[in-house]
């Protein structure tokens, strides 16, 4: 264990080094992630939430140490033995690197330092233990070897981890101030947005601006209705969802980023990050969710984000007749199937640098990232975004619509209580139960609450920041003590009222009523 330890932590360091983006431990991870089969994965996301890749790099660990535990029993009783196992794992290690976006030829040296140097130091660690170990000279007598052997294995293991332990603590330094991009970030300087609004356009894209401002996007007076325990109307960056399929955040450096518009165009077009920046940027509240995210879940967000429309992009490069759909494609090779008209109409789809005021946090996405209003985000919100392919639903397919899930992914109009929580007490008197609902792109007309079965009354709303966020709502109730039981449903601004039958998420979005049962004190 101490032999691979070391081996999988040079690897590790080696790969910051020369390739920042991609190691064997995240290269194989990633490649067994894409073949789990898509119910476990939709498993995890709904047990572990967004902490469902530290629960997987977790178990990989475990495996890797029960695997190195078991080649050091065979090297041990079958000299060389141990060592295959190791050179084994090395080879898997290599293939996962080459089956990655983002191999390149340097990124193949950390996989071989972790093979070359694990089998080495199972050879060597193992060689000390049988120096120490008794040994037979004939049938009756044995020679047990003095204290120098016993102290040589004892001292090799000793040493190995804690060199393992040092490294470990610097490849976790060096990885974590990388997938930062600190320095990279620290020195961009976002320009302010800039309205290129024609007037009427603010009640078609959704944008809190109006016509001839600055571009800038400010939240409406009364959109906040300061109920206590309902989540901020405007989520932290800190606090925001993370769903994505990076096991560890891509290191990609903005001075050599590039975004190219291929397929079913005039012309392909490149953009460098300073090229974007240069762009009439936008401000937009827009909120996003996961298609996994269940009823009542928290797999949501409300952000402030500064970007380039996505039609103007594609209007440079000229679309062709007859595409129906952009692919959009991750530096690690996620792609994402949007409808061509969600990028091409008047919501605010947006080629995103900022987030929440700040430059794009790495997490979600820096150095540059889709943001579609009205859609799931595995269909639309491509973090890393590096290529935008004009294409047809009839000759290309993305990430998830090949594992079980929809092509489209429209977001469903759906509300949530925040307050009272499930299972929680709270005082006699009025109650007041309040949350959000949302339906992007089509906004919330109303919300209705209801207690304990009862008829439907009208919650208050906060005041609408856009067709393309959530919404805030409030009721009171007049309450007995004892248990009761809340449930929440919206109605968007076409009339539709929310589905009130129970739906898991796959394939397109989960269905139903959230409730939530309480006790009055």
């Amino acid at each position: 264990m101490v032999a691979v330890a070391i081996a999988v932590i040079a690897s590790e360091l080696t790969a910051a080094a020369v390739s920042p983006s991609l190691s064997p431990v995240t290269a194989v991870g990633s490649t067994v992630v894409d073949a789990l089969p898509p119910g476990i994965k939709d498993w995890a996301i709904e047990q572990f939430g967004t902490a469902d890749k530290s629960v997987f790099l977790i178990s990989m660990v475990l495996i890797i140490a029960v695997v190195a535990a078991a080649a050091g029993i065979l090297e041990h009783r079958w000299r060389r033995a141990g060592a295959a196992v190791v050179l084994l794992f090395g080879f898997a290690g290599i293939l996962a690197v080459a089956g990655r976006p983002q191999a390149s030829t340097m990124a193949f040296a950390a996989p071989v330092v972790a093979l070359v140097l694990g089998v080495m130091l199972v050879s060597v660690l193992i060689d000390r233990l049988a120096a120490w170990q008794p040994r037979t000279l004939d049938n009756a007598h044995s020679v047990r070897p003095g204290p120098v052997a016993r102290r040589r294995f004892l001292v090799g293991v000793g040493a190995g981890a804690a060199v393992a332990a040092v490294a470990g603590a610097a490849a976790a330094g060096v990885r974590n101030s990388q997938s930062l991009v600190a320095q990279s970030r620290s020195r961009i300087s976002l320009p302010p947005p800039r309205s290129t609004t024609e007037p009427g356009d603010e009640q078609i894209t959704g944008s809190a601006g109006g016509p001839g401002d600055s571009g800038a996007a400010e939240l409406p007076a009364g959109a906040d209705l300061g109920v206590d325990g309902v989540a901020p109307l405007v989520t932290p960056n800190d606090n925001y969802y993370r769903i994505d399929t990076a096991l560890v955040v891509p290191v990609v450096d903005p001075d050599t980023w590039r975004l190219r518009v291929t397929g079913m165009v005039e012309r392909e077009v490149e953009l460098t990050f300073t090229e974007l920046l240069a762009m009439p940027l936008k401000e937009s509240y827009i909120t996003l969710a996961c298609v996994s995210n269940v009823v009542g879940g928290d797999l949501i967000g409300n952000a402030k984000w500064l970007g380039w429309p996505v039609r103007e992009l594609l209007a440079m490069a000229g679309v062709r007749d007859g595409a129906d759909m952009v692919l959009s494609r991750s530096v690690d090779g996620f792609t994402a199937s949007t409808p061509l008209e969600a990028m091409t109409d008047n919501r605010d789809s947006l080629i995103a640098v900022g987030m929440n005021g700040e430059t794009l946090p790495v997490e979600h996405g820096f150095p540059v990232r889709l943001v579609v209003p009205g859609l799931y985000g595995f269909v639309s919100a491509t973090k890393w975004v590096t290529e935008l392919k004009v294409t047809r639903y009839d000759d290309d397919v993305a990430y998830w619509s090949t594992r079980g899930w929809s092509d489209r992914g429209p977001v469903k109009t759906s509300s949530r209580i925040d307050v009272p929580r499930g299972s929680s007490t709270v005082p006699g008197g009025t109650v007041v139960v309040g949350g959000y609902a949302w339906a992007q792109h089509r906004g919330i007309r109303a919300v209705e609450v209801r207690m304990d079965s009862g008829r439907w009354q009208k919650a208050q709303l906060g005041a609408e920041i856009s067709r393309d966020t959530w919404r805030q709502f409030s009721a009171e109730f007049e309450l007995e003590p004892g248990s009761h039981t809340a449930q929440v449903r919206a109605i968007d601004s076409t009339g539709d009222v929310q589905v009130d039958q129970f739906s898991q998420p796959a394939p397109d979005g989960a269905t139903g009523l959230h409730t939530v049962t309480f006790t009055v004190s």
